[in-house]
Formats: structure tokens, C-alpha cells, sequence
């Protein structure tokens, strides 16, 4: 049996400027952060050769074709698994529409889980890599990459996406008593809305052409954000994130909304110096920046909504329990 524990995460600057309408034409950049809320996927070897799938449904399969889970699918088709195997994943929280990158987290840890299955050990890179090809070109997902990449690597990073394909990866260098201040002043916070990413998704990538000078202006916010905390200044960052914001929602029309804007503004007003919808934007979780002697009031602005407390996390998606019997198939 292997399971895998896979981090979801935080877009901090750039979110669009990875997706291949706009990398194809110049560079795109993303400064993102995994957090310590986790996707987990168990593989177990079956005494049968069926296939036993366990998620909010349960599928029994005589073969990899018949699978209905895209994701689950077109992993084992990508690591060879095809017969006498279990596979469960649980999730800390909802994992469809939150805006922490819960799809591609869980495509990273099936791939990381069921390649260690089959006795392979494969680089943060290659899950990655994989990852993108299973849920953009297989799938014909309308997303970027960003997400699958900060599941496979973890930390803090700033990502290039190229016009060849390429991506490049920078660990943004913090302590680990510099990381824990810097995410001891992010809150996140359920609008108590769910959204399917996609249809905000095609509609950012048909918006492109005259959306280029924006999406400059965030690919700018990205690497002057990895400056800012590099050096520290970490108020700074939170600031800047108030401006990222500002290009995010004139991407696209579904991007926020009135009880969105009510919401961040309530925490404006009560001390917090920035934030944004985490992901796609529609709903999800809203990621805001605040001092420490401010958050007591920000909670108290926002007690309608429920918080999920976090810390930012080191590892990208690891290995935590891989165990095999004695041959006995």
C-alpha cells in the first residue's frame, strides 16, 4: 500500500500569466505558496483484478477504460497500472471549486502515488510535467499550469512559463522563522461559494488579446513580490496584493462579484492591506493579508464567514506510508 500526501495552495502574484494564450505570445510568471491543507491518495493492491475507485462516489471496473474519473484514469493509463488495485482520496477540504488547486493536486499525488506503486521513483518536475499533459492536453482542461507545478515542488516559488513549453523554477529563499511571520499575517476566509473554474477560465483566455497590458502589469507583480520578500518586507507584499487584485477582476466579468466585493472591502476596513480570490475567482476562498494586531478585527468584520486556518508548507506532494507484502499474486 502507498499513500500520498499532495499540498494544496495560494497565488500570490501572476495567477493568468500562466495560461498558453497569453505564455505563448511572451513569458508568463507566478509567485505561488503550498499550504499545509492536503489532498491524500491511498493505493492498495486488490487480492482480484478488479479496479476499486473510492471518492464522493465509488466506481467497480473490470478495466482502466471503463473509469469514470478522468484524473484517476488517465493517471494509471499514464504509470502503466491497469488491474488489482484500490485507490481512495481524501481531501482536508472540499476539493472541487475552491480555488487552492485541489484538481491538480490530486492529478500530481495520483501520478506521485502510483508511480511508487509500480516501483518508480520520478522528479517533482516530471509530476509536474505529467500533470499539465493529463489535465490540459488530454483533457482539454481550459487552465494553466501554475497549480500543478506548486503541488509537485511545495514552497514558496516563482514559476516562468515559456513559449516553448518550458518552465522555469525559483525557490523564493526564506527561513523558516521568515516563512511562518510571513504566513502568520495570511488569513483565508469560505465566501461560502463554490465555482467550476472553467467557464472563468475560457473566458479570461478569450479575453487575452486585449487584456495583454494587464496581464504584463501581473507577470510585474509577480517578480517584484518575490523581491519584496526576499528582503522581507512583508507589509509591502500585502499591499501589492491589493493591486494584483485590481488587474485579476478586470480580466474577466465572472471574476468577482457584489458579495465578493463587500467581503474584501469589510476586511479592508477593518485593517487588512490587501488580498484576492484564491484561484480562477467566482467563489472559493479569499485570501487576505493582515497585520497581526489587525486580524482580531478582520474575524470579527468577516464572523459570517467561515476561516481556514493554514501555514504555509516546505514539501511538494511526498510519499508517507509505502509498504509491500511478500509476492502474493
Amino acid at each position: 500500500m502507498v499513500i500520498s500526501q499532495t499540498p494544496l495552495r495560494i497565488g500570490i502574484a501572476g495567477g493568468g500569466t500562466d495560461l498558453a494564450s497569453f505564455y505563448r505570445r511572451e513569458a508568463g510568471c507566478v509567485l505561488n505558496a503550498a499550504i499545509d491543507k492536503f489532498v491524500y491518495v491511498i493505493v492498495k493492491e486488490r487480492f482480484d483484478d478488479k479496479i476499486y475507485l473510492n471518492y464522493s462516489r465509488k466506481e467497480i471496473v473490470d478495466s482502466v477504460d471503463q473509469i469514470q474519473h478522468d484524473l484517476v484514469r488517465e493517471a494509471m493509463r499514464k504509470t502503466g497500472v491497469t488491474e488489482g488495485v484500490e485507490i481512495t482520496t481524501l481531501a482536508d477540504i472540499p476539493s472541487e471549486g475552491s480555488g487552492l488547486g485541489s484538481s491538480s493536486s490530486i492529478t500530481v499525488g495520483l501520478l506521485n502515488a502510483l508511480y511508487v506503486y509500480q516501483g518508480i521513483q520520478v522528479t517533482a518536475q516530471t509530476l509536474a510535467q505529467q500533470a499539465c499533459d493529463i489535465e490540459i492536453n488530454i483533457l482539454g482542461k481550459p487552465i494553466g499550469k501554475q497549480d500543478q507545478y506548486i503541488a509537485a515542488y511545495g514552497g514558496v516559488r516563482l514559476f516562468g512559463f515559456h513559449p516553448d513549453e518550458g518552465v522555469s523554477v525559483e525557490k523564493v529563499c526564506l527561513r523558516s522563522s521568515q516563512m511562518l511571520l510571513f504566513g502568520s499575517n495570511l488569513l483565508l476566509f469560505f465566501t461560502g461559494k463554490t465555482r467550476k473554474s472553467d467557464p472563468i477560465l475560457s473566458q479570461q483566455q478569450e479575453n487575452t488579446e486585449q487584456k495583454l497590458e494587464v496581464l504584463r502589469q501581473m507577470k510585474r507583480q509577480a517578480l517584484e513580490a518575490k523581491d519584496l520578500l526576499s528582503a522581507g518586507d512583508f507589509d509591502a507584499v500585502g499591499r501589492l496584493l491589493h493591486q494584483a487584485w485590481q488587474c485579476k477582476r478586470a480580466l474577466a466579468s465572472t471574476i468577482s462579484n457584489d458579495q465578493i466585493d463587500q467581503m474584501y472591502q469589510q476586511a479592508l476596513d477593518a485593517g487588512a492591506l490587501g488580498g484576492k480570490i484564491s484561484g480562477a475567482g467566482g467563489g472559493g476562498f479569499l485570501l487576505l493579508y493582515v497585520p497581526r494586531e489587525k486580524q482580531n478585527a478582520v474575524r470579527k468584520a468577516l464572523n459570517q464567514y467561515r476561516e481556514l486556518p493554514f501555514f504555509l508548507e516546505h514539501h511538494g506532494s511526498k510519499i508517507i506510508f509505502n509498504t509491500r507484502r511478500y509476492q502474493w499474486k
